[in-house]
């Protein structure tokens, strides 16, 4: 047995905003990427994906809604022949790895499924991020839904609010200096305890402010920018949300980053963002000259994302 492939994704944009209802905008990423397979001798990361995969039937099993219906019972006997999830995304790393692993479930067990061929209305995408946020939420706590959406439909969705997300055209590659890329932080981050940290802020009249305010409009034209190719100024609202996010979320950076963020800043060679929720894992980088961006940061692991 060998399923299909479910890619990893990137939320360029919207980080914590989109929680708050804001506009948020996110790519696959195939670089990284996972699948259903099994084995009839279970080992190593195999043998714990296995157990976690009980553990999720479980979980699916004692759910109480009628949104959506699993045939269980396959489920089960293919857990128990050795199913495992064969996966190349990192975990804890912002790039949706628990995304991937309920895309594929749900693809290969869910009953009636919304598939990715038919008309996917905007009543169909929101049942499909009902669906998700349901299922993976046995990971998260809470869940938005948007990474194994993402990863199943494998195509660039834009986040407008909660109630309106559509498929997103973005344009083309092309071959200049520019770039978005990731920067590794050798470090794991656990997306709960971030998200608590940022609700405990959210308690703060003046941060709502700034969150409403500056970080959504700002967001907002990052994405714009984005969508429509604006290059210029969208390296100038990048920056601006760079600042914001230095100022407003410096527990969701790493403290070994907060100089090299505040020096991206400083030297326009490139700014950086959260990747997900932050405390760890990748930190997303716009450069106007990746090469230039590579010997600032020659110190640290690159990878590139997507080329302006």
């Amino acid at each position: 047995m060998k399923g299909p492939l479910f890619y990893a994704k990137i939320l360029l944009f919207g980080e914590y905003g989109i929680i708050k209802d804001s506009k948020g905008l996110a790519i696959p990423f195939n670089t990284y990427r996972g699948a259903l397979k099994s084995s009839k001798n279970l080992r190593g990361k195999a043998k714990v994906s296995n157990g976690n995969l009980e553990r999720f039937y479980e979980y699916l099993a004692s759910l109480k809604t009628d949104i959506v219906s699993f045939n269980l019972k396959e489920f089960k006997t293919d857990i128990d022949n050795g199913m495992y999830f064969d996966s190349s995304i990192p975990q804890g790393y912002g790039v949706g790895s628990s995304g991937a692993l309920v895309a594929s479930i749900y693809d290969k067990y869910a009953i009636d499924k919304i598939t990715v061929l038919e008309n996917l209305t905007r009543d169909k995408l929101l049942k499909l991020k009902q669906i998700f946020s349901l299922m993976e939420s046995f990971f998260h706590g809470k869940s938005s839904g948007l990474d194994p959406l993402n990863s199943y439909l494998s195509l660039p969705i834009l986040i407008n609010s909660k109630e309106n997300i559509e498929p997103a055209g973005i344009p083309s590659q092309k071959e200049g200096k520019g770039a978005v890329f990731l920067l590794d932080s050798e470090q794991i981050g656990e997306t709960e305890p971030m998200v608590n940290i940022f609700m405990n802020k959210m308690k703060n009249e003046g941060f709502r402010k700034m969150i409403s305010e500056d970080f959504a409009t700002t967001t907002d034209a990052c994405i714009e920018d984005f969508l429509h190719g604006n290059v210029k100024s969208l390296f100038g609202n990048v920056k601006l949300l760079s600042k914001l996010v230095l100022k407003n979320f410096k527990p969701m950076i790493p403290a070994a980053f907060h100089k090299v963020w505040e020096n991206g800043i400083a030297t326009n060679d490139y700014y950086l963002k959260l990747c997900g929720s932050g405390g760890g894992g990748y930190i997303l980088g716009f450069t106007e000259d990746y090469e230039k961006a590579q010997k600032s940061l020659k110190d640290y692991k690159l990878e590139l994302v997507y080329r302006f």
